[in-house]
């Protein structure tokens, strides 16, 4: 048994019937020509020859005695019969029949008594242009098991380069199964871990203290010592906050207040909403590179705009920028654990300015500002900590933030959450089938009605909208939105470099000086020839 870490059994004790905790992707696959076979058992077998290669798919939880402390993963061979399923569509079924699917699917909770994953596919989906045959898959991981990397890695094994797929020897033997641990061995293993975890935090502690001495030594930068303790406790009360204003068409740093209330800042249904939108990566790398700006800049430029002009349709359209909360890993580089690292940061949409120049002006001020501060924070975020007793504070809590409705009565921090997932730049294919798109189908939670959950894919952008069904039913035409903001993006000029004025020279006389005593006479050097100097090379 391996017990969950703090943020990954905190999905767990959060989930209701109205705040489902998985992710997952909705697929389209173009199947070799000429198949006539069976793809819902080609995909069985396909999966049942990875498995071995698949722990996150091998496990299933176990409790603790009394639901004292965080569950704990234990080995489980899958029913593939369970796991993957056909879901039956009228025949020509197009991409809104698909999000529709999508949307009633997402709510239906997985089976904790199962491994945490399960497979949809669709039969009956419309042929492409030139009369391919098409199936599309919707897929569900829960958030206890993996984060949006973590599900990257497992596709690198489920998913092949080719049609033909990889010849994959079986694994080794796992070993001999062990029994399971009885209520006393349960409780051991609770209690060595709550101490572990307590040490690990109280070793952490030192680090945390020096770099926020760091932080606090450069933004006091040389005041009296006896200011700097208020100064760091205002440091890290605007650190979350952080973002950039603008003013005039001119950037300056400012601390974000609360997010303006939205039809988006309320507590969910159990119902969703889904559509997915394709952009062109090629396209939106030109284009944002002759801005200066990073892929991430021009993603919140493009979710801003879109929603700017859903709720000018809408209304009201907020006087006051949106805030998007912004997930950030915090996985090393080539980290491929099946858990969860990220924490999350806020940046502002700039949703309040008409002109699209300041918008993205602003997005990649308050994008710059957020870098700063996460690159010292992230580090500070734990992952994993003691949970004796969480378990149920957590769930109770949850349930009740939800029954007595305080998404509405709180301050609103934000009001979507915008996630940007590196992913494959090439295509790929699952038992045989080409995947055509992969739009990733994400978490709503009470107070926060939208997430917008973007990854790339074979010169792709795609953009998955999971809403609440009763908040935002209108995903399809906020979709629309996201395309004309592309556009708008596409057209908008590369604005003038204006360089600032030189500031005026101002001779100061200089100083009276005491007469200097008279030096010994020197014999005078000889002039020598001047030569010009080379001019240095530009850039």
């Amino acid at each position: 048994m391996k017990q969950l870490a703090g943020l990954d059994a905190s999905f767990l004790y959060l989930e209701t019937p109205q705040m489902p905790m998985h992710v997952g992707a909705l697929h389209l696959l173009e199947l070799p020509a000429g198949y006539d076979g069976d793809y819902v058992e080609d995909l069985r077998e396909h999966m049942r020859a990875r498995m071995p290669l698949l722990p996150a798919l091998r496990r299933r939880l176990i409790t603790m005695p009394l639901g004292l402390s965080n569950p704990g993963w234990v080995d489980a061979d899958p029913d593939l019969e369970q796991h993957i399923v056909e879901v039956s569509l009228p025949e020509h079924s197009g991409m809104a029949e698909l999000e529709a699917q999508v949307g009633a699917l997402h709510p239906v909770l997985l089976d904790r008594a199962r491994p945490l994953w399960k497979f949809h596919v669709f039969t009956g989906v419309e042929s492409g242009p030139d009369g391919q045959p098409r199936v599309a898959l919707y897929t569900q991981l829960h958030h206890a098991a993996v984060d949006g990397q973590a599900a990257v890695a497992l596709a690198q094994v489920i998913l092949d380069l080719s049609p033909e797929p990889r010849s994959i020897e079986a694994l080794a033997a796992r070993g001999k199964k062990r029994g399971q641990l009885g209520t006393v061995g349960m409780l051991r293993a609770a209690v060595s871990q709550q101490w572990q975890q307590t040490v690990k935090l109280a070793r952490s502690l030192p680090n945390a203290a020096s770099i926020l001495g760091n932080m606090a030594a450069g933004y006091v930068g040389g005041a009296a010592a006896g200011a700097s303790v208020d100064k760091l406790r205002n440091l890290l009360a605007g650190v979350a906050a952080q973002t950039t204003a603008v003013v005039r068409g001119k950037t300056a740093v400012s601390t974000l207040g609360p997010a303006p209330r939205t039809r988006l800042n309320v507590s969910l249904s159990d119902t969703r909403s889904f559509a997915g939108v394709t952009l062109s990566l090629a396209e939106l790398n030109r284009t944002r590179k002759r801005h200066h700006a990073s892929v991430n800049d021009a993603v919140l430029f493009v979710i801003g705009g879109a929603l700017r002009r859903y709720f000018a349709k809408h209304g009201p359209l907020p006087r006051k920028s949106l805030i998007a909360a912004v997930p950030v890993s915090t996985r090393a580089a080539g980290d491929t654990a099946s858990n969860n690292q990220a924490t999350m940061t806020f940046m502002s949409l700039g949703t309040h300015l008409a002109d699209p120049g300041e918008r993205l002006a602003h997005v990649m001020a308050s994008s710059k500002a957020m870098k700063a501060q996460m690159s010292q924070l992230k580090s500070l975020m734990p992952t994993d900590f003691p949970s004796l007793g969480i378990p149920w504070l957590m769930q109770a809590g949850a349930m009740l933030y939800g029954r007595a409705k305080v998404a509405e009565k709180l301050p609103v921090i934000a009001n979507v959450v915008i996630s940007n997932v590196p992913g494959p730049q090439l295509p790929l294919y699952l038992a045989g089938a080409q995947m055509l798109t992969n739009y990733p189908t994400s978490i709503a939670v009470h107070g926060l009605a939208l997430n917008v959950t973007v990854q790339t894919y074979n010169q792709s952008l795609d953009i998955g909208l999971m809403a609440c069904g009763e908040a935002l039913p209108e995903t399809a035409e906020l979709a629309a939105y996201v395309e004309a903001a592309f556009m708008e993006l596409q057209a908008l000029p590369v604005a003038e470099v204006v360089e600032p004025e030189p500031a005026p020279v101002v001779k100061k006389k200089a100083p009276a000086r005491k007469p200097a005593a008279k030096p010994v006479a020197k014999a005078t050097p000889k002039p020598r020839a001047s030569t010009p100097r080379k001019k240095a090379a530009a850039g």
